[in-house]
């Protein structure tokens, strides 16, 4: 398995550097995550207003993803991601020199802005470069690069936190953000054409088709919205309970510290990381919605386990659970949307599935901290896990595979 990932690897430069773009981004905004809070604090506003600065982020994220798909249609993928770059650096150094708690919240609009340019321009990319038969592998490789790159950097931040002030992680994100900007001007090729070729080698039609009728085609069957779903859920799980109501519970329940929190949490990234290219073969071997409907159930199954937990050793189990099963259904989703856009279609339909996506991160901290203040932890982390299944269940009953099991000799050479 390994040597069939080594040589997609060697035949796709264009991932690499993707996956290096991307990956020193997001070491940045990991940089910044532990920092935020205290900075946000320091400008003595309440606690609600700290949150908010962690979601406007997302909402930069969520309303621009949707047009920053159809820039890549129309200007390329390589210069919408050089634009995030730029704007990423330009929110990050703002941020840094903010004056007032608003002008905080303005600026990181604005580097929410930029991460959905760069990352909607990456999945674009992934896109373009992936076939039906080795994009769950592609998918995988992307992931894994992307959450070991936001799960090394709170150490960092942390560090320039403590040294050299609260400020300093927001200069490094801008710095990291123009060395990503480079790196992609320098190595980075444009692929807008790499899908409508193969469209074309396939006989289907060469022409970009138009954006209403893209809408239409994705949204009319339930394949796209359900897909949509799952990944809505995945990252309102991941923003809403694992980063703000499974330390609160682990806190108040169970008496761990920081410390004990953040080292079940690592723990379960870990295996979240590893997962991931195991996840990226299953998905190409055995299609989408076999790895997609147990992933989802497997998560839902967690964040009960999570509500029910008393102990640190269990704490410790269930984070493992819920990092094999986010692992095992972390890249299928992305892969199965990629799959249903038309060809010619593949900004706008990764700008909206991150769109879709994307709500998640703004809805999720705020749902479910209103569930655990009415109701308790617990209940908030049962309905999220309740949530997981029953969008499990409807995409194993009404999504089609879109990932048909090839013929033996096509499959030895798509790998």
């Amino acid at each position: 398995m390994l040597d069939n990932l080594g040589g997609l690897l060697r035949r796709h430069h264009i991932l690499v550097w993707i996956c290096a773009v991307v990956a020193i981004n997001q070491l940045g905004f990991g940089i910044v995550v532990p920092v935020l809070p205290l900075y946000a604090d320091s400008f003595g506003v309440p606690q609600v207003a700290i949150g908010l600065a962690v979601a406007i982020y997302g909402l930069g994220r969520l309303l621009f993803n949707y047009p920053m798909g159809q820039l890549t249609d129309r200007f390329g993928r390589r210069q919408v991601v050089l634009w995030g770059e730029a704007i990423t650096a330009i929110g990050s150094f703002l941020c840094a020199v903010a004056p007032t708690f608003e002008w905080l919240l303005l600026f990181r609009f604005i580097g929410g802005i930029g991460a959905a340019t760069v990352l909607t321009g990456a999945q674009v990319i992934i896109a373009d470069i992936s076939t039906p038969a080795n994009r769950g592998r592609i998918n995988s490789f992307y992931m894994g690069w992307f959450l070991f790159a936001v799960g090394l950097g709170p150490t960092p931040g942390g560090l320039l936190a403590s040294t050299l002030g609260l400020t300093a992680p927001f200069v490094a994100f801008g710095i990291l953000s123009l060395l990503a900007g480079l790196i992609c001007w320098w190595k980075l090729p444009e692929t807008r054409g790499m899908s409508e070729g193969r469209a074309r080698m396939a006989g289907a039609a060469a022409a970009r088709p138009a954006t209403a009728a893209v809408l239409r085609q994705l949204l009319r069957r339930p394949a796209f919205p359900l897909v949509s779903l799952v990944s809505f859920i995945h990252f309102m799980a991941r923003t809403g309970a694992i980063f703000t109501v499974v330390p609160v519970l682990a806190h108040e329940r169970m008496g761990l510290n920081a410390f004990q929190i953040g080292l079940a949490l690592t723990i379960g990234n870990m295996v979240n990381l590893a997962m991931t290219p195991v996840s990226g073969i299953l998905v190409d071997r055995f299609g989408r919605r076999p790895v997609i409907v147990p992933g989802a159930l497997a998560s839902g199954l967690a964040f009960a386990a999570f509500a029910a937990t008393g102990s640190f050793p269990a704490f410790i189990a269930v984070c493992l659970l819920w990092g094999f099963a986010v692992g095992i259904g972390g890249s299928a989703p992305g892969a199965y949307a990629a799959d249903l856009a038309p060809p010619g279609a593949n900004g706008v339909t990764m700008g909206l599935y991150r769109t879709l996506a994307d709500a998640g991160y703004v809805v999720g901290p705020a749902l479910l901290g209103f569930l655990a203040d009415a109701y308790g932890a617990g209940a908030a982390l049962v309905t999220i896990g309740a949530l997981f299944w029953i969008a499990g269940i409807l995409f194993g009953l009404l999504a089609p595979e879109t990932r048909p099991r090839p013929a033996p000799a096509r499959a030895a050479a798509d790998d």
